[in-house]
C-alpha cells in the first residue's frame, strides 16, 4: 500500500494535530465514558477446531462458551477469555465462502492483546516452535509482536499494561 508523502503527508500531520487539539483533553478533564466496556468483540473463523487449537491450545486463551448462533442455524458461537472479564468470539458460517482477509474500510486491521513481559517472552518461543512468522520485536517497537491467526486476523501481543500506550498512560 503506498504510503503519503511530501506535502500530502504534511497535510496529514496538521490535520491530525488539529484533532488532538480539538478533541483530545487530558486525563483529568474528560468526561466518563457511557459504558462499562467491551463485552466480546466477534469474529468470523473458516473452521472451529482450528481456531480453537489455535487460541486456547498455542496462545493460552482458555475456552469458556460454544453454542449455536443464535442468527444462522449450524452456525457456531465460541468466546475465548482474554483477561480481565473480556471475551473474544467467533462466528462460523457453514455454507457461506468468505474472501481471504482484506485490509480495508470496516475490516479489523489488528487485535492487540496486552500480555505480561513472562507471557511475551513465552508466545514469541511458542509462534517460533509452531513455524508461525511473526513481525517484531526488532522492527523499533520493541514491546510488540505481530501476526495473523489461522482466519487472517491480525493480531499483536503488546507487552503494556492495560490502559498505558507507548509508555504512558492514556486513561485515569
Amino acid at each position: 500500500m503506498p504510503q503519503p508523502q511530501g506535502q500530502e503527508l504534511e497535510d496529514i500531520r496538521a490535520r491530525r494535530d488539529e484533532l488532538r487539539e480539538q478533541y483530545l483533553r487530558p486525563i483529568g478533564e474528560r468526561p466518563a465514558t457511557t459504558v462499562r466496556g467491551v463485552h466480546h468483540v466477534a469474529l468470523i473463523c473458516k473452521d472451529v477446531e482450528q481456531t480453537i487449537r489455535f487460541y486456547q491450545g498455542l496462545l493460552g486463551f482458555p475456552l469458556v462458551e460454544l453454542v449455536e448462533n443464535r442468527d444462522y442455524a449450524g452456525s457456531s458461537h465460541f468466546f475465548f477469555d482474554i483477561g480481565n472479564r473480556n471475551l473474544l468470539g467467533f462466528f462460523d458460517f457453514p455454507g457461506h465462502d468468505h474472501p481471504p482477509f482484506s485490509e480495508t474500510i470496516g475490516a479489523v486491521q489488528h487485535l492487540a492483546i496486552s500480555v505480561a513481559p513472562e507471557q511475551f517472552e513465552a508466545a514469541k518461543r511458542k509462534l517460533e516452535e509452531a513455524g508461525i512468522d511473526y513481525l517484531g520485536p526488532d522492527r523499533g517497537v520493541e514491546d510488540s509482536v505481530y501476526f495473523r491467526d489461522p482466519n487472517g486476523v491480525g493480531l499483536e501481543l503488546y507487552r503494556e499494561e492495560l490502559g498505558v500506550f507507548n509508555g504512558e498512560e492514556i486513561l485515569g
